[in-house]
């Protein structure tokens, strides 16, 4: 089978964006894998395949795998990529676009140049639902790994993360604590790891260990979830400017009862045909 795709990211968080309403598109984890490895594929974080929608109020589905084949909820760089694909392939002159995904429907709005922005609902706070395993609802919540103890948010953009506030990025322990984190037995669907840097009420730092994935240069809903957290908190305003490795995104939350807004941009890297 050979497919045609675009490579794309949004602030370095790269995807392989592949059409599946104009072309017959099979894939199973093993193929994702593939596609994604980076020696021997295209090399990516995620492939995202865009669908016809199965529900008659939005324009598209869409599927996210991660690197590893495993299939995610939902993807907030993504969803801003997805959008310009979708433009720029001519399968929608829209520019306010309704998206089906499996955590629900995304309202995407192309704004100037390659800026997109991102209703992604509002952030699900209940431990049940995000899933993780906690007594009750609680604006942070102490995790205990290796016999010491973190203080943590827990929230959900349609994808579960948990929040850690820590004093510099820099050293942040990422690639040590966050596959600890991610496998931890209180979150039973495993777990995004954001470690946020407070830099003012305006402004963040942050790193995020993605599941199935490790540190990516970027993670929209880790920034979504990261701002909600700390919100939760009364650490930051309500509009705030969240520094990730790969560049900036802009998140909105007016707090309970109001959706998580995203703005950021994106860029495609090349067009081509893979074999697989």
């Amino acid at each position: 089978m050979r497919l045609r795709f675009s490579k794309m990211h949004g602030i370095g968080n790269d995807f392989v964006m592949i059409d599946a309403i104009s072309q017959k598109v099979r894939l199973n984890a093993d193929k994702v894998r593939k596609i994604s490895d980076r020696r021997f594929g295209v090399g990516c974080d995620q492939v995202l395949i865009v669908e016809e929608p199965t529900n008659p109020d939005v324009d598209f589905r869409y599927r996210i795998y991660n690197a590893d084949g495993s299939e995610v909820e939902n993807c907030g760089n993504g969803a801003r990529c997805f959008a310009n694909f979708v433009r720029e392939r001519k399968l929608t002159g829209k520019s306010i676009i309704k998206v089906q995904t499996a955590s629900g429907i995304l309202e995407l709005r192309v704004t100037q140049g390659d800026q997109v922005q991102v209703d992604m609902g509002e952030p699900v706070l209940a431990p049940q639902e995000i899933p993780f395993n906690a007594p009750s609802q609680a604006t942070h919540y102490p995790l205990v790994v290796d016999g010491q103890t973190y203080d943590i948010g827990a929230v959900s953009m349609g994808n579960p993360h948990a929040v850690l506030t820590v004093p510099s990025t820099n050293d942040a322990p990422v690639a040590s604590l966050g596959p600890k984190i991610e496998h931890h037995p209180n979150f039973p669907n495993r777990v995004n790891v954001g470690f946020m840097q407070v830099c003012s009420r305006t402004e963040i730092n942050l790193r995020v260990h993605e599941r199935g994935a490790g540190e990516t240069l970027a993670c929209g809903t880790g920034a979504c979830a990261a701002v909600v957290a700390g919100r939760l908190r009364d650490l930051l305003d309500s509009r705030v400017t969240v520094n990730l490795p790969g560049g900036s995104l802009v998140v909105e939350w007016a707090g309970n009862g109001h959706p998580v807004l995203m703005t950021g941009p994106t860029a495609h890297v090349f067009h081509g045909q893979v074999k697989i």
